[in-house]
């Protein structure tokens, strides 16, 4: 039996025992080999993590969404790695009372490493935004890609069917076909009439800077017509150049003499699109001798008369130089190759159609009708009688497409206008 004292000592020693376990190191020293691998399996992920990382980031410059999607989940593969040794540690170690100085050091790598994770694991969820950022705009490139092929493939359709090749259009004249329709032809017409309005005003201008007598040269051209107002007599000159340019617009070859002249549909749709979006002048200038260049030539002689080409500028060079087979250069022959262009398009555009467009005109002394007919006066005061206006001139023609008629517009004789 022990003494009451040697008893207390051996109680005390018992108690300390039990309230306080055993120091890290003597833990670790149980099994060193297992210490040693598990902190080696550490620094192996580590290295295989920012080998991983690496790749991620070499993916990105040039752009690989193939490579970065193999690399972020090599990423992730470490990082579930890591942190599986992470838990096994921490189940196989409980967290120590006392750590020694060696397992302090050990414990500041094992923190400086996860660190280092947390680091990755932004860097990770940060490429991993980008790359469905850069998904979002190859999906939005996708589809502008896939309705670009569908509109092409609508425009081959349209091209097969006019008898056109989509190189021909593209590589040959640089345009895109559009529509052969109703409303392109009136469109056409429009334009037409626009480019007589225009042209009559330099050639009024120019007529009157000559010293002519408008009101003289106004009843040559229909001697019965009776205007509401003076101003009204620029139509009769707008009458002049829609009859000269018109004539011979029934014929298919416009009464244009050449051996290269094709006359089908689609050769007229052709030259329609050829010259539709193409300066006049520069036309001429790569092919002067063209059937377009003939046109030209054929209606500029008809419509300046050589006395009015005189009084204009002192002599007749310009016509000379015109029936020689030149295109000048001067303002005003720019501006009647704008008129001679929409007039040429529409004469193309008309043989385009099946069946064709028919042309009708209507002749001074005609009752006005308004179903094929459309003033250009529009303040009309109509009398109550029943006889119905005469028409004094024409000053565009109308036309019949399928089952439509573009009216032809007409300036009527003997109409009061409102004021």
């Amino acid at each position: 039996m022990l003494p009451t004292g040697a008893k207390e000592t051996q109680l005390r020693e018992s108690n300390s025992q039990k309230v306080h376990p055993q120091p890290m190191e003597e833990a670790m020293n149980q099994n060193p080999e297992a210490v040693e691998t598990l902190v080696s399996k550490i620094f192996t992920n580590i290295s295989s993590l920012k080998s991983a990382y690496i790749q991620l980031q070499a993916a990105h410059t040039p752009y690989d969404p193939d490579k970065i999607h193999t690399a972020d989940k090599l990423v992730i593969s470490e990082l579930k790695n890591l942190s599986e040794l992470k838990h096994f540690y921490r189940e196989n170690n409980p967290k120590p009372v006392c750590v020694s100085p060696q397992d302090s050091r050990l414990a500041a790598e094992i923190q400086e490493q996860q660190s280092l994770l947390k680091t990755y694991e932004v860097m990770v969820k940060k490429f991993q935004s980008e790359i469905q950022n850069k998904d979002s705009e190859i999906h939005q490139l996708q589809q502008q890609i896939e309705e670009a092929s569908q509109k092409r493939a609508k425009l081959e359709k349209n091209l097969k069917l006019r008898g056109l090749s989509s190189k021909e259009s593209e590589d040959g004249n640089g345009f895109f076909p559009v529509d052969l329709t109703p409303d392109l032809f009136t469109t056409s017409v429009e334009a037409a009439a626009k480019a007589i309005h225009d042209f009559s005003k330099p050639l009024i201008n120019m007529m009157k800077a000559a010293g002519w007598d408008l009101d003289a040269a106004a009843n040559s051209i229909e001697p019965n017509v009776v205007y509401a107002k003076r101003a009204h007599k620029k139509y009769a000159f707008e009458s002049y150049i829609c009859q000269r340019m018109f004539g011979c617009f029934e014929n298919e070859s416009f009464s244009v003499k050449s051996d290269n002249i094709i006359v089908d549909k689609e050769s007229f749709f052709h030259q329609f699109l050829a010259l539709r979006e193409m300066d006049p002048l520069d036309m001429l200038g790569q092919n002067p001798d063209s059937i377009f260049g003939k046109f030209c030539r054929s209606k500029y002689v008809v419509v300046v008369h050589p006395k009015m080409e005189a009084s204009f500028f002192g002599n007749l060079d310009q016509r000379n130089y015109v029936m020689g087979g030149g295109h000048p250069r001067t303002p005003f022959y720019q501006a009647f190759l704008k008129l001679a262009k929409s007039i040429w398009l529409l004469h193309k555009l008309a043989y385009s159609f099946e069946p064709n467009v028919k042309v009708f005109q209507v002749k001074g002394g005609s009752e006005f009708s308004d179903v094929y007919m459309e003033s250009v006066v529009k303040n009309l005061i109509m009398d109550d009688s029943d006889e119905k206006p005469k028409v004094g001139l024409m000053v565009m023609p109308g036309f019949s497409i399928g089952g439509s008629v573009i009216q032809s517009k007409v300036y009527l004789s003997g109409v009061k206008v409102a004021e």
